[in-house]
């Protein structure tokens, strides 16, 4: 699995929660997070911290994600018919920090948090772990990846299109209780959800402790 990961750039672990857990989870996240769609300020909750911690330590996740990392970041999603929304072919760059540095760019705040672009080295360090707590088929919007496009460093837009264009694209399915493992540097996407049911699910950065350039991460370790 490892071996592949790092070929292809992301890999499906099945049944890394049960369903019964999947609905305590769902039980946890606040009716304002659910009513507005989505949330970057998760992991401060310590049922969400536990949860990462459960993750990092799952022996088939252990493979993928680094020695000593820890999670600094869980995003919520929540997309159906009545929330919708589609996302073009992109690479996740911006990690969210202490305070402002000097030398780098793409600095933003989002819901009260510092984010910057992060160095090339850095990303290729990080490992996101989506998962899913809704069955996600072809019709719900489904994270769409180009194979081995992580490999290719920052991409302009230009070099997006020829990428996908080469490489061609896969849909990730998925079932509630897996998670979806990639680099932030693989290109992906998902389109607008075309059935009635909900595509839920706690996307996780995973990084190390030290992030290097000066940079300290908003999380304490």
């Amino acid at each position: 699995m490892s071996a592949s990961f790092q070929t292809q750039g992301y890999s499906l672990v099945k049944r890394v929660v049960t369903f019964a857990q999947v609905a305590h989870l769902l039980a946890k996240i606040p009716c304002t997070v659910t009513l507005s769609g989505g949330t970057r300020c998760l992991i401060d909750e310590p049922w969400c911290a536990a949860l990462a911690d459960q993750l990092c330590s799952h022996p088939l996740l252990q493979t993928l994600i680094g020695p000593q990392f820890f999670a600094v970041q869980c995003t919520y999603f929540e997309k159906s018919s009545d929330r919708n929304w589609l996302v073009p072919f992109h690479q996740d760059r911006s990690i969210p920090v202490a305070r402002r540095v000097q030398g780098l760019t793409g600095w933003a705040e989002k819901e009260g948090q510092l984010f910057v672009h992060a160095p090339l080295d850095l990303l290729s360090q990080l490992v996101a772990v989506r998962l899913h707590l809704d069955a996600c088929d072809k019709e719900d919007g489904p994270l769409r990846v180009v194979p081995g496009s992580h490999r290719q460093g920052l991409l302009e837009e230009v070099e997006i299109a020829a990428m996908r264009q080469k490489h061609g694209e896969l849909i990730c399915k998925a079932a509630a209780g897996d998670a979806l493992v990639l680099s932030p540097l693989l290109l992906h996407a998902s389109s607008k959800a075309n059935g009635t049911g909900r595509r839920r699910l706690l996307h996780f950065l995973f990084a190390p402790r030290q992030p290097g350039y000066g940079l300290n991460w908003r999380r304490p370790h």
